[in-house]
């Protein structure tokens, strides 16, 4: 079975995909696939990376008995066009999940933002209907939560969990707490029918998806029928929270009781795809650290090794995700790839696996990793890393150069919001935005990195690394298509629905005045 974990800025991604098995007609039957992203897990989180408190033993043993990636990267420094990326295959400036509000600006969907993944996308459940799977997402969607974007009416047969992620508590009146669905039908609240203590920590979400992915499993494995799993859990996302029998066991702090329960219950997954005999192939993924800002560590956020700055940044810290390939029989154990991956990967390696095809009509970012995990081979690419619609840097081979350097305002900075805790270099982590497009910020990371020594302008080695990155990039750019933007901020009159006898206005940035008052946003 492949699995792969995938952390993504801080999230850690896991995707499973079992070994072919025979139909009655000896037909062989595509593999299962089991994709697990934890919110907010770090580079630096897990054991197999130097984590010396070892907390995860069941990610490091997959690492153990496969091929690790030190090299894999996000397609974006936040949550939402991680996500999108990882379901298209496609960089978020090309799926539109991306805002136009400002320079360089992150965006995510919050109850706020109208917009959401595009019908025009294809996304993997979707693409994977073609060969027969069934598909169920738990945990968070994050592509939108207006009707159209239901995760239903894109590919997925089957939801337990929640459009957006779990902050709160909101007072129900000027925003509502967020809703829990099962399938079509709303179940409840967070905060409300599934409580989160925010004192304490304590809430019982991660035990509630662990069961729907075991039941999901089994079901399917009863039906002999292909599956892919999407089991997308926050509870390492910020306020973190963890069950009652994790709260206090780690050496970490409530982050690390939260990481101790993720990881048990990938050993929980994994324990019993062995044990139905579908373990046979395995992706392991985890995601590029991100350490949640204003959180100091380790107590109370991830880890970014030794990587600088974190979630919401371009720096290392804040794309990077180890990942690891896991097959036993196929990927021989102990192996280390220095391949440049990222998690648009998983999208065309998932289709591959399944004997699919990614669509011809549109670029396709991702890359097919087989011939990398089966055969070791080496594969030439750019990594490009966004902020909003904003090409903040490239990475090629060993050599990443910075066109814009910036961590977040002054302003922010000053209210206690750091990406970059105790991680300060001059020149480089700015709080105004920088831009270096004349002269780019060029780092050889395999020596740095941290990112903390740029090659010097006059050196022959940066002017080869110019050469050859200025020419990727002007190839990138002349043949890009931006998507419609999904996530500029807009007024909270264009949300879900309207009251009766009021217009669903469609635009953002709509000036309030212009709205009756009943027509104000309300659940």
């Amino acid at each position: 079975m492949a699995a792969c974990t995938t952390a993504i800025r801080a999230q850690q991604l896991l995707v499973v995909l079992s070994a072919l098995r025979l139909l009655a007609a000896g037909a062989p039957q595509p593999p299962n696939i089991v994709l697990l992203l934890m919110d907010d897990m770090g580079w630096g989180d897990l054991g197999v990376n130097g984590e010396p408190s070892r907390e995860t033993p069941n990610l490091d043993r997959m690492a153990a008995e496969g091929m690790l990636f030190p090299s894999f990267y996000s397609a974006n420094p936040l949550c939402s066009p991680s996500r999108a990326a990882l379901l298209t295959g496609r960089l978020p400036i090309r799926n539109g999940f991306y805002t136009t509000n400002a320079h360089a600006r992150n965006a995510y969907t919050p109850q706020e933002i109208m917009g959401g993944i595009p019908d025009s996308e294809h996304l993997l459940p979707e693409l994977l209907k073609k060969a027969g799977y069934t598909s169920k997402i738990v945990g968070k969607w994050h592509l939108g939560h207006r009707p159209q974007f239901h995760p239903l009416k894109h590919g997925f047969d089957e939801w337990f969990g929640s459009p957006n992620c779990h902050f709160g508590p909101y007072d129900n009146k000027v925003k509502p707490n967020i809703p829990v669905y099962r399938d079509w039908e709303m179940v409840g609240r967070f905060y409300e029918e599934f409580p989160i203590n925010l004192k304490t920590g304590e809430a019982n979400l991660t035990r509630l998806y662990l069961q729907e992915a075991l039941d999901f499993i089994r079901t399917q494995h009863a039906r002999q029928s292909p599956f892919f799993l999407y089991w997308a859990i926050d509870a390492t996302h910020s306020p973190v929270y963890a069950s009652r029998e994790f709260l206090g066991t780690s050496l970490r702090g409530r982050y690390g009781d939260a990481v101790r329960e993720v990881d048990d219950s990938v050993g929980k997954i994994l324990s019993l795809l062995r044990n139905l005999g579908i373990s046979r192939t395995h992706l392991s993924s985890s995601r590029l650290i991100t350490v949640r800002p204003s959180f100091p560590l380790p107590k109370k956020g991830g880890s970014n090794g030794p990587f600088l700055c974190g979630k919401q940044t371009t720096f290392e810290g804040g794309m990077r995700e180890p990942a690891i390939a896991w097959w036993p029989g196929h990927i021989a154990a102990g192996q280390v790839s220095h391949q440049l991956g990222s998690i648009m990967d998983l999208f065309t390696t998932s289709l591959s696996l399944a004997g699919l095809k990614p669509p011809s009509d549109r670029v396709i970012d991702g890359l097919d990793l087989l011939p990398t995990m089966l055969q070791g081979q080496m594969m030439d690419r750019p990594i490009f890393y966004y902020r909003g619609n904003t090409l903040m840097a490239v990475t090629l081979g060993q050599y990443k150069a910075h066109f814009w350097t910036w961590t977040n305002s002054w302003e922010e900075f000053r209210q206690g919001i750091d990406f970059c805790p105790g991680q300060n270099v001059s020149g480089v982590t700015t709080h105004t935005q920088e831009e270096h497009t004349g002269l780019p910020l060029i780092f050889h990371l395999g020596r740095d990195p941290g990112e903390r020594f740029p090659l010097s302008f006059a050196s022959e080695e940066y002017q080869d690394a110019l050469g050859r990155t200025t020419q990727v990039v002007q190839q990138h750019q002349k043949s890009l298509v931006p998507g419609q933007p999904q996530l500029n901020v807009c007024n909270q009159a264009v949300m879900n629905w309207a009251p009766p006898g009021c217009e669903k206005l469609g635009k953002c940035l709509t000036p309030p005045e212009s709205v009756p008052e009943k027509c104000f946003w309300a659940h």
